[in-house]
C-alpha cells in the first residue's frame, strides 16, 4: 500500500533510535518470562524442603535484579520509541505545512479549512500512534507471546499449553472483521471531525455577519446537527470497541478456566508439581496482555492508517503552478506589462470565461489604471500577473519575457500586491507591515506608514507600533486595515505594485494624499490600479476600461472623455454625486 510506503519513508530517518527501542523492549519482556520461573522454583523448594533461608534470599536478589533491569529496559524503549514517534509528528507536519504552502489557489477553492486544521490535529495524533505505541504493542504482544509459549511449554507441560491456547485461537478470527469495521467507522468519525472543525472555524470567522444579522439560533441550530453527526460517528466506534472487548475477555476466562481445571488435574496427578502449576497460571495471567493487545493494535493500525490515507491524499495533490523547465537567468524585473490577447476562464467554473481577448501595453515606470464593473475581471487580471492562476490562452509579458519563463520566486518578489481583501496578521503593527521585507531599521517602516497615512492612527493607540491587531485585523476600522496594507506594499519597494481597490475604505482626502504619495516616491516603477471611483485614475497615464471581461475602451483620462463612452458616462455620474453631496453639505 502506497500509505504503508509513506509512513515507511519517515519511520527510516529514525531506524537507530527504533532498533535500540525494541532491543529494550525484548530485554523487558525476556527478562520477565523468568521471573515466574523463579517463583515456581522457590514454592518447589519450599514444598519439597531443598531449599533453605539463603537459597530463598538468592532467588529473591535474582527478582529484585531482574526487576531493576525491567525498570531501566522499560525507561529505554519508552524514551527512543515515543521520541522516535514525537519526531516524526514534527516532520510529517513541517512537511504537510510546506506542502500545503506551495499547492495553487485551485486547492484552496474546493478544500476547507476546518478539514485542514482536522489533517493537522486528530488525523496526525492517530499517525504518532500508529508509529509509536502500535508498534510498541505489536512488538511487545508478538514476542511476549512466543516467549511465554516457549516457557510454558519447556517448564511446564505441552499439553496443557496447548489445550490452555485453544480458545485464544478463535481471537485471530474475530481480528479479521473486526479490523475491516474499525477502519471504516474510523475515517467516518475523522470526516465527521473535520465538518465540525470547518463549521466552528467559519462561524467565528463570521461572527459579525451572524451578529448582524440576528442568526445565532440558526448557526446553533446547525451547530447542533453537525455535533451531533460527529457525536454518532464516535459513538459508532465506541459501540464496536465496547463489543470487541467483552468477547475478548470472555475468551480470555474459558482460557483461565480451562487452567485452573486442567492444570490442578496434573498437578494432582502428579504430572506437573505445585511449583510448576502456580509458575504456569503466572504465564497465562502474562497472556492475557498480548491477547487484549490484539485488539488495541487492529484499532490503532486501523485508525493510523485511516488518517494516514487522508494526510496521504494531501501529499499527492500537485501544485499547478510550478517554475517551467525553461527559465531565464532574471533577478531584478524592470516594470514593463504586456498582455497579447489574453483570455481567461477560472478552473472548474464550467469554462465561462472572465476575461476576453485584453491587450494592453504598460511601458516601464508608467500608471496603468483598471476599472470596471463588479465581476468584470479587474482582479482576475492582478491574479494573473502574480501566476496565482496560469492563462492558457494569448500571453503575459514582463520586460519582454513570458511570465512563465521567470521564476515564480523572482516573480513574486519584485511584485507588491495590496489585495481586495485585505488579511492582517494576529501579530503587532510593525510585524504586519514589515510583513514582506526583512531586517529593514524602524525608521524606514515608519516611513512606509506615513505614505500610506496611517502613521497618526498608530501613534494615537496606546502601544503605537507594538499594538496587536485581533485575527484578521478586526479591532482596527477597515480604512486602517487598507492603509496598513499599503504600507507594507510600499515598504517592498518592488518594480510593479498592483493596488486593487486598495482606496475604496479611506476618504477622498485621505486618498488624494496617498495618491500623491505613490505619485513622488514610485518615480521610475511601475504601478497598476484597480479601482471604481475615477479620483483614484484620472491621474494614470493609461486607463483600462473592462466590460464584461473585455478591453472596451483603453487611454488617458482626457482621451476617454472625448470618447464619450462607459468611462465618460461613470465620470458625469460621479461628478453628479459629488455635487449633490456638497450641496446637501452646504444646506445643513
Amino acid at each position: 500500500m502506497q500509505e504503508i510506503k509513506f509512513i515507511g519513508k519517515y519511520v527510516k530517518r529514525y531506524w537507530l533510535q527504533y532498533l535500540l527501542g525494541i532491543a529494550a523492549l525484548f530485554a523487558v519482556d525476556l527478562v520477565n518470562t523468568y521471573i515466574p520461573q523463579f517463583t515456581g522454583n522457590i514454592t518447589n523448594g519450599l514444598d519439597q524442603g531443598t531449599l533453605d533461608m539463603q537459597g530463598v534470599m538468592s532467588l529473591v536478589w535474582k527478582i529484585l535484579m531482574m526487576g531493576g533491569l525491567i525498570a531501566l529496559g522499560r525507561f529505554g524503549w519508552r524514551f527512543f520509541l515515543f521520541g522516535a514517534a514525537r519526531s516524526i509528528e514534527r516532520d510529517m507536519r513541517n512537511d504537510m505545512f510546506r506542502h500545503l504552502e506551495g499547492l495553487s489557489m485551485r486547492y484552496y477553492n474546493n478544500h476547507k479549512t476546518g478539514d485542514l486544521m482536522a489533517h493537522f490535529t486528530n488525523d496526525l495524533m492517530s499517525v504518532r500512534m500508529l508509529v509509536g505505541m502500535t508498534v510498541i504493542t505489536t512488538f511487545d504482544a508478538s514476542v511476549m507471546l512466543v516467549l511465554v509459549l516457549y516457557k510454558m511449554i519447556t517448564y511446564v507441560n505441552a499439553r496443557l499449553t496447548l489445550i490452555a491456547v485453544i480458545p485464544l485461537i478463535l481471537i485471530i478470527f474475530g481480528d479479521y472483521f473486526y479490523g475491516k469495521a474499525m477502519h471504516k467507522r474510523f475515517l467516518a468519525k475523522q470526516e465527521a471531525f473535520s465538518d465540525l472543525t470547518d463549521q466552528v472555524q467559519e462561524t467565528v470567522s463570521g461572527i459579525r455577519v451572524i451578529k448582524a444579522f440576528v442568526q445565532e439560533r440558526k448557526e446553533l441550530y446547525a451547530f447542533a446537527k453537525t455535533n451531533l453527526k460527529n457525536k454518532d460517528k464516535n459513538m459508532a466506534v465506541v459501540r464496536l470497541r465496547a463489543l470487541f472487548m467483552p468477547v475478548l475477555d470472555l475468551i480470555i476466562g474459558a482460557s483461565l478456566l480451562i487452567t485452573l481445571l486442567m492444570g490442578g488435574y496434573l498437578a494432582i496427578d502428579g504430572t506437573i508439581n505445585v511449583g510448576q502449576f502456580i509458575a504456569f497460571n503466572s504465564y497465562i495471567g502474562m497472556l492475557v496482555w498480548p491477547m487484549m493487545a490484539v485488539g488495541e493494535c487492529i484499532t490503532s493500525i486501523s485508525q493510523g492508517m485511516a488518517s494516514a490515507r487522508r494526510i496521504f491524499r494531501i501529499f499527492c495533490e500537485k501544485p499547478e503552478i510550478v517554475d517551467s523547465e525553461k527559465l531565464q537567468d532574471v533577478e531584478k524585473l524592470q516594470g514593463e506589462v504586456e498582455l497579447k490577447n489574453l483570455t481567461f476562464a477560472y478552473p472548474d467554473a464550467d469554462k465561462t470565461q472572465v476575461l476576453k481577448n485584453i491587450s494592453v501595453h504598460v511601458p516601464a515606470g508608467s500608471t496603468l489604471a483598471i476599472m470596471g464593473r463588479t465581476g468584470s475581471g479587474k482582479t482576475t487580471l492582478a491574479n494573473l500577473l502574480l501566476r496565482l492562476y496560469d492563462c492558457k490562452e494569448g500571453s503575459i509579458l514582463l520586460d519582454g519575457m513570458p511570465i512563465r519563463e521567470i521564476p515564480l520566486k523572482v516573480l513574486r518578489q519584485n511584485i507588491a500586491y495590496v489585495p481586495q481583501d485585505n488579511f492582517l496578521f494576529s501579530d503587532t503593527i510593525e510585524n504586519n507591515i514589515a510583513f514582506g521585507v526583512e531586517n529593514l531599521p524602524f525608521e524606514q517602516i515608519q516611513q512606509a506608514a506615513k505614505d500610506a497615512c496611517i502613521h497618526d492612527n498608530i501613534m494615537d493607540f496606546p502601544d503605537g507600533y507594538q499594538t496587536v491587531v485581533g485575527e484578521r485585523g478586526a479591532t482596527i476600522s477597515g480604512g486602517q486595515k487598507q492603509r496598513s496594507s499599503i504600507a507594507r506594499a510600499l515598504l517592498k519597494d518592488a518594480p510593479i505594485l498592483i493596488l486593487d481597490d486598495a482606496l475604496s475604505a479611506v476618504d477622498t482626502d485621505t486618498e488624494e494624499k496617498i495618491l500623491q504619495n505613490l505619485k513622488e516616491n514610485r518615480r521610475g516603477k511601475t504601478t497598476i490600479l484597480i479601482a471604481h471611483r475615477i479620483s483614484t485614475l484620472q491621474q494614470a497615464d493609461q486607463i483600462l476600461v473592462l466590460e464584461d471581461g473585455r478591453g472596451a475602451e483603453l487611454g488617458s483620462h482626457e482621451e476617454l472623455l472625448a470618447l464619450n463612452g462607459l468611462y465618460a458616462g461613470v465620470y458625469r455620474k460621479q461628478q453628479l454625486e459629488k455635487q449633490l453631496e456638497k450641496e446637501g453639505g452646504d444646506a445643513q
